[in-house]
């Protein structure tokens, strides 16, 4: 015989909310104010064959398996999580213990689990090893022979060198605007440089972002975008084409250049080129000989006028040479590809050279 269970009248049934382990939370009529965990698993779609875990958050913190027969007391917590596993393994979070029905865990899950703010740093604790930063894209896999235990931690912030002003962010990603207005420049008036160790350098826009986790971000440094003694501007020589992706970065680094044949070679000569912190002067004339079947042939080398020198003196290695270019003694720099990374005419160009360059001048002053 089928015993029905009738609710007093009048008694409203409480809205609960269920969620599998992504913690994104639906809500729900239980039609009930006392849901038995089988019922919460049909609720999140699931058949009893399947045999789901289902716990209720508590208000507390606690998670709290409740098993098919099992009512829930909605005055400890509307909130359950109902997933199908293998079995549930232990995690902690600031000191307290949850059983967790899945093999790995998000950083986002942990913070929504121990109610850790957004402003805090997250960590997974480690014995022999310094304890790791999570972001909430991170994914852990949870051992099985022991427990992983989660902590937050003082506020995680991130320095840029604007320009020579290092400023300080409290998020891993600043706007350009930011950044710049906090430096004390308007980011109207300036061409903006982004430099990342071993990549090309990048023209930014005051509508972009930095993501300061990136690994290998440097700098911020600042061209000023029109800078006039009041005599007419000589327009600069193109004696021979470049590559356009050539031509389209050094216009988009707002470089003053031009291609000269002189003196028996090819030139692509960018003037007022920015060097990096530690040589005497801040800025000089670059010269690249561009060989006649470039790209199929590489560009070696670089070449500086006036010479580069060292704020805290000292020669400079292979760099005795000299190069007239236009009347003009240059100082050669001589680096060369090595034979891991040889030259590829399919990929390397002006802008990967320059590269090369950035990361030769940047090795003599240990920056």
């Amino acid at each position: 015989m089928n015993i029905e269970h009738h609710e007093p009248p009048g008694d409203k049934h409480a809205t609960i909310e269920i969620a599998g382990i992504d913690l994104n939370f639906q809500g729900f009529d239980p039609e009930t104010r006392t849901p038995t965990g089988g019922k919460l698993a049909k609720l999140a779609g699931f058949n009893s064959d399947q045999r789901p875990y289902v716990f209720q958050w508590r208000h507390d913190g606690d998670l709290e398996e409740l098993r098919d027969q099992e009512e829930a007391d909605l005055s400890n917590g509307t909130r359950f999580i109902v997933a199908v596993a293998d079995g549930t393994n232990r995690i902690a979070i600031e000191g307290e213990s949850f059983d967790w029905p899945a093999d790995e865990i998000s950083g986002a899950v942990v913070r929504k689990l121990g109610r850790i703010p957004s402003e805090r740093g997250l960590y997974l604790e480690r014995t022999d090893e310094p304890d790791r930063l999570l972001d909430d894209d991170d994914v852990v896999k949870i051992r099985k022979d022991g427990i992983e235990q989660f902590r937050s931690g003082k506020p995680q912030t991130w320095e840029l060198n604007v320009q020579g002003k290092k400023i300080v962010s409290i998020t891993p990603v600043i706007s350009v605007v930011e950044a710049l207005t906090r430096a004390g420049f308007d980011p109207n008036a300036w061409i903006i440089i982004l430099k990342i160790a071993g990549q090309p350098k990048r023209q930014l826009s005051v509508g972009d972002e930095i993501n300061l986790r990136a690994p290998g971000i440097e700098k911020v440094r600042l061209t000023a975008k029109d800078v006039s003694n009041g005599e007419a501007r000589v327009a600069p020589s193109r004696d021979f084409a470049l590559l356009e992706v050539d031509e389209a970065y050094l216009e988009g680094l707002g470089y003053a250049w031009e291609t000269r044949s002189s003196d028996g070679h090819r030139w692509l000569i960018i003037r007022d080129y920015p060097v990096p912190d530690g040589y005497a002067a801040k800025a000089t004339t670059m010269a690249l000989m561009i060989p006649p079947t470039y790209p199929q042939t590489e560009i070696d080398m670089f070449y500086v006028y006036p010479p580069l020198q060292r704020v805290t003196g000292g020669a400079i290695p292979a760099t005795e040479a000299t190069q007239t270019i236009g009347g003009r003694p240059f100082q050669r720099w001589s680096r060369h590809r090595g034979s891991v990374v040889p030259w590829n005419p399919q990929r390397d160009n002006v802008v990967t050279h320059l590269a090369l360059v950035e990361s030769s001048l940047i090795k003599e002053v240990g920056e």
